[in-house]
């Protein structure tokens, strides 16, 4: 079947509030955009507002944006209707808010009456509404499938042994996650959570993950959750070759292929000073190239120099770059002086580095990235650099990992590794949107069969 020829489907899709949800959302919509599906994307207007641009003119034809309003508060104007600079201490009042919105979400849907609803973790209550209306909703989630299995499996058989030893996490980890865990799972209380989401999915739940990473992850999580996993990834946004040349990328354009390492620990997760004082040190001592990305929470109004080591730009000079805030990770990436990540191990960031073959140096902190960490570690693509046992950083560590996973004959077998991910997924194209594609068909005209037989017994 020729799916993009043939498919005329109208999908309504609601991510989560947070950078990290709605990218992935908003990648998956795209493809889905290709073969003619409708595209509702319902997020809160600062959201939108934020991923206008990355909707080129041809996309907007397929992909509506739809505004959600969540109930406002002094305590919690418009602005602060995402998670992106939220302090935090408003984010219970974020996730209360987005559950109020529930009759605004449920208007959407009735007028908008589309053929399929795609929710995110934390909404158990859309496929509820959609069910009263007849509609099929199905469950995206965005984090790796072996965190979601390890979770899913510490939740429901305490006491029993993960069948996968390998992603068994660092011990001054194992405390912060199974308590992240727990919280996860007691999100808004333990009927309306997490696992009723999960549960409520139509028979399929959608993974932003391929098999090649985790298929015995995704195989796993079937047999936990009794449905059939779809994987749909990696999704990561495509690199937009701009014609305007930035300072970022003239300075790595300078460097030497595979010399240099990219710097970055997420877009919600700030270094403490100690920690910033480490990592200098150890990009200092590694002798490597490295473009960093430093970034304080919001009202913070410390200066990068006032940070960093006394004296650490003078002495580092034309090999490092320091970056405030942002910076285009996709096309640092992608570019081929990049020979490394330093990175915290989001989900997204490792989907990003192994889209391009770009080996990591991995800093986890904490939520799935210890797991994830283990994972790429395991799959030979990455290594972690040990804590002391209190958890803290060591700079000579993080200068060791740098330089065996970018310079030394040693770490050649994962740069080799992350290169040949790199170009089977490639290869593999889109195979993976193909085959979703006809899942969502398969699903909608089941669920028309059954509305049909349904009105037949009246």
């Amino acid at each position: 079947m020729d799916t993009k020829q043939t498919t005329k489907m109208r999908v309504l899709m609601q991510p989560w509030l947070a950078h990290g949800h709605i990218s992935p959302y908003l990648e998956l919509a795209k493809k889905l955009a290709n073969r003619n599906f409708t595209i509702y994307f319902c997020s809160t207007p600062v959201n939108l507002t934020s991923i206008r641009k990355r909707i080129t003119q041809d996309q907007s034809l397929f992909i509506k944006l739809v505004e959600l309003h969540l109930p406002s508060s002094p305590d919690l104007p418009p602005h602060h209707h995402t998670t992106n600079a939220l302090p935090p201490h408003l984010m219970p009042a974020l996730k209360s808010a987005f559950d109020n919105s529930v009759p605004q979400f449920s208007a959407i849907l009735k007028t908008l009456n589309p053929d399929l609803v795609i929710y995110d973790y934390n909404q158990p209550w859309v496929p509820t509404i959609a069910a009263e209306l007849d509609i099929p909703a199905v469950e995206f989630l965005t984090p790796g499938a072996a965190m979601c299995s390890l979770s899913l499996h510490r939740y429901n058989k305490p006491g029993v042994e993960f069948p996968f030893p390998e992603i068994q996490l660092k011990v001054f980890f194992q405390t912060r996650f199974r308590r992240a865990v727990e919280e996860t799972f007691r999100e808004g209380n333990t009927i309306q959570g997490p696992l009723t989401a999960m549960e409520n999915s139509f028979k399929i739940i959608l993974f932003n993950t391929c098999r090649e990473l985790e298929g015995k992850y995704v195989d796993y999580l079937s047999i936990l959750t009794g449905k059939k996993i779809v994987p749909v990834g990696p999704l990561v946004q495509e690199v937009v070759n701009e014609t305007e040349e930035t300072e970022v990328m003239n300075w790595l354009g300078k460097k030497n292929d595979s010399s240099t390492v990219f710097v970055s620990f997420g877009s919600e997760f700030f270094l403490s000073r100690e920690e910033i004082q480490e990592v200098a040190h150890g990009l200092e001592i590694s002798g490597v190239n490295f473009i960093w990305v430093v970034r304080f929470p919001v009202g913070e109004t410390t200066r990068v120099e006032e940070a960093l080591p006394k004296g650490f730009l003078d002495r580092v000079g034309e090999r490092g770059l320091i970056v405030e805030g942002w910076a285009p990770q996709a096309q640092i990436l992608a570019h081929s002086s990049t020979g490394g990540f330093v990175s915290h191990c989001g989900w997204n960031s490792v989907l990003e580095s192994l889209n391009f073959g770009v080996p990591i140096i991995a800093m986890p902190m904490q939520l799935d990235q210890p797991p994830n960490a283990r994972l790429v570690e395991e799959l030979g693509m990455a290594m972690e650099v040990e804590r002391e046992e209190d958890g803290r950083l060591n700079s000579h560590e993080i200068a060791k990992v740098i330089r065996k996973v970018v310079v030394e004959e040693s770490g050649e077998g994962m740069r080799v590794k992350a290169k040949e991910f790199s170009n089977n997924v490639r290869l593999r194209g889109e195979e993976a949107i193909d085959e979703l594609v006809e899942e969502l068909v398969r699903l909608c005209k089941e669920k028309n069969l059954v509305k049909i037989k349904s009105s037949q017994l009246y």
